[in-house]
This record gives C-alpha cells, sequence and structure tokens, in this order.
C-alpha cells in the first residue's frame, strides 16, 4: 500500500517538475478536483488500513488469552482427576486393606508385605501432591502456563497409573484369600462314605 502511494506520488510530482519533457502544444491542463479525490482516497485508505492493524493486533491478544485459558482448564482438570485418585486411594486403603489385612486366611508374615506395598503407594502419591502443590503455589522456575499443565498432565497419569496397581494389588490379594478359603473347605470337608 505504502509503495504504490509512494510510486503515485512520484508519478504527479515528476509531472509538475519536468514540463520541458513533454512536448505538446501549449500549457497542459489539470483537473485539480480529480487528484484532491484522489489525496482524499487515500487519507482514507489509511485510516482503513490503521484500524484493520489494530483490529489484528486485538484478535493476536484475545488469541493468547484464550490459550491462557485454555491451560488453566487443563490445569484444573489434571487437579480433579488427581485428588480423586487419591480419595481412591485412601478410600481402599482404609476399606480393603483393613478387610485383607483382618482376613484369616493372610499369614501373620504376610502382614507386613502387604502393608508395606500399599504404604509405599500411598506415599508416592503424597509426595507427588507435595510436589503439585510447590509448581501451582510457586512460579516453579518462572513456568508457563502451558508447561506447567504438561507437568500436571504427567502427575495425572502417574497417579492413574497408582490406582491401577493398587486396584490390582487388592484384587490379587482378595483372589489369594478366596483360594485359600476355598482350599481349607476342600480339606476340611467331612466325608460321608
Amino acid at each position: 500500500m505504502k509503495t504504490k502511494i509512494k510510486t503515485l506520488v512520484l508519478a504527479i510530482a515528476l509531472t509538475f517538475l519536468m514540463p520541458g519533457i513533454v512536448k505538446a502544444q501549449g500549457m497542459p491542463v489539470y483537473d485539480n478536483t480529480n487528484f484532491i479525490s484522489l489525496a482524499k482516497s487515500l487519507v482514507e485508505s489509511a485510516k482503513q488500513t490503521s484500524q484493520l492493524l489494530k483490529t489484528v493486533q486485538f484478535l493476536k491478544t484475545q488469541k493468547d488469552n484464550i490459550e491462557k485459558v485454555n491451560n488453566v482448564i487443563k490445569q484444573l482438570k489434571a487437579i480433579k482427576e488427581m485428588a480423586k485418585n487419591n480419595q481412591t486411594l485412601f478410600n481402599v486403603v482404609r476399606d480393603d486393606l483393613r478387610e485383607i489385612l483382618n482376613s484369616p486366611y493372610i499369614k501373620p508374615e504376610e502382614v507386613n508385605r502387604i502393608s508395606d506395598s500399599f504404604n509405599g503407594i500411598i506415599e508416592s502419591s503424597l509426595e507427588s501432591m507435595n510436589f503439585i502443590e510447590q509448581i501451582l503455589s510457586n512460579n516453579f522456575l518462572k513456568m508457563t502456563d502451558a508447561e506447567r499443565a504438561g507437568i500436571l498432565k504427567q502427575k495425572e497419569i502417574e497417579s492413574n497409573e497408582m490406582v491401577a496397581e493398587i486396584t490390582k494389588k487388592t484384587e490379587r490379594y482378595r483372589d489369594i484369600i478366596s483360594f485359600r478359603k476355598m482350599q481349607d473347605k476342600i480339606n476340611n470337608r467331612e466325608t460321608n462314605y
């Protein structure tokens, strides 16, 4: 747009400054109304271009704001999922682990091993929550929202894996109890021959 304006101004200037080059009879007649109309059009076009540039800048700013909000929403979803997973872990330990450890089919020497395996998962979960708290409460190493959302997503995946692991362990110990219970019934049944 600027090059067109410069070219037009140069052409007009050359026309006025070099009248001796053009061979014509008499003095050329210029229509000033067309020139004024052209100048007004150029000024209006410059205003529209300026407004368009402002609109483009505004849209870029809004795009950045939308991306920030999107990253915050991702962070909130990840935190919500991790909180739900931690609640599941604690419920399993509180209810299912107590049931497993109180079973008469769990041997005394197995109680510590079972407790330690469940406690390891819970401790890992608590460490993850402490790390997440540090990420959210500080400006952890000047992270962007996108980087923070990435770390939280990774921690959410780890949290899901912990829930899957504790669920698998619970099912395995219940299967062991069920097997031992059935074995006890078979070994202690009365024969009616």
